[in-house]
């Protein structure tokens, strides 16, 4: 796996070159010290990988996974001296394509190369592989799931922007995000939309509003139709996966709802997509146009799991009209 690095502070550059060499399978692709030379390097010699700095001078590190992602694509993990000072841009950069982010390591500190790990076995570089519904009489609120990866802030703003404040439906989403994140997340998504944004809660019950799968475990809906997390399975290239969370969805919620899968690379959430649209609910892919990667709503397209392939604009009303008039 080659990966490269794009940051302007010296001593950061040396921690990040000394954990990409300490693995025999990875190798130092190439170094840029401001946004713009990384851009043109990436042009010149596309890595698997990149751990881009998020403050960069001459370019930022938001700017320049714009500009990589237009021209030269690739994985990107922002990499910042404090994610939660930084969150606004780590997310406007996920909304570029950026897959991930991560605080500046220090030296000894693995929690980088278990990051690089899961990118590796995402982009298929790793050669190591991890080894009836129950009725309930409780009244059940409309339900839409959706899940989502690279490019994942900005498509969840765009449709969740659409939804009033007083939308009488459950909204629960899994986005790819590493859980010291995800409050910053939600307080960003917060700013951005009219209906509360939440983190779901091990033991609660749906109710309306947004939740955003909040831990590196799985979020699942228990049979009790309360929300879990779980830690099974562990071969899974995402925690949270779309599929552990969609696939629960289909087999234990008695109601029926919607399913949508969002911008990402990859393919997970359609398989668990296919299982919400067998058991009767109304699903929803991305189409190519609006993605800022075409991986998981392809996938799920070919698999025939979408009853409807929309723009990012237009899925948001696609959601509204499957619920009574007195509901919307």
């Amino acid at each position: 796996m080659r990966i490269a690095i794009a940051n302007d502070m010296f001593m950061a550059v040396e921690v990040l070159r000394r954990a990409v060499v300490k693995i025999p399978n990875y190798k130092l692709a190439w170094v840029a010290y401001d946004g713009a030379e990384a851009v043109s390097k990436c042009a010149a010699d596309t890595p698997d990988l990149i751990l881009m700095d998020v403050l960069m001078p001459s370019m930022d590190g938001v700017e320049a996974t714009r500009h990589i992602m237009r021209q030269s694509p690739c994985a990107i993990v922002m990499v910042t001296a404090s994610v939660n000072r930084y969150a606004a841009k780590i997310f406007e950069a996920m909304g570029y394509g950026a897959l991930d982010a991560i605080n500046t390591p220090i030296l000894g500190d693995d929690g980088l190369l278990n990051k690089i790990a899961t990118i590796a076995r995402l982009i298929g570089k790793s050669s190591h592989r991890r080894s009836l519904p129950v009725h309930h009489s409780k009244s059940l609120p409309p339900l839409i799931v959706i899940g989502a990866s690279t490019g994942g802030p900005q498509a969840l703003t765009s449709i969740l922007s659409q939804f009033p404040q007083d939308f009488p439906a459950a909204v629960i989403v899994v986005q790819h995000i590493d859980a010291q994140f995800v409050q910053g997340f939600a307080a960003w998504l917060n700013e951005q939309i009219p209906m509360r944004v939440q983190l779901a809660i091990a033991g609660s019950t749906p109710q309306p509003g947004i939740l955003l799968a909040g831990t590196n475990l799985h979020l699942v809906m228990r049979p009790d139709l309360t929300l879990g997390y779980d830690k099974e399975p562990l071969h899974c290239s995402y925690r949270p996966s779309v599929d552990v969370f969609f696939n629960s969805v289909a087999k234990n919620w008695t109601g029926k709802g919607v399913g949508a899968l969002l911008t990402g690379m990859g393919g997970d959430g359609a398989q668990g997509l296919k299982q919400l649209r067998e058991a009767g609910w109304h699903t929803i892919a991305q189409d190519c146009k609006t993605c800022v990667v075409y991986g998981m709503p392809k996938v799920a397209v070919e698999l025939k799991a979408a009853v409807e392939v929309l723009p990012v604009e237009a899925i948001a009303s696609a959601c509204i009209k499957c619920f009574p008039p007195d509901l919307r």
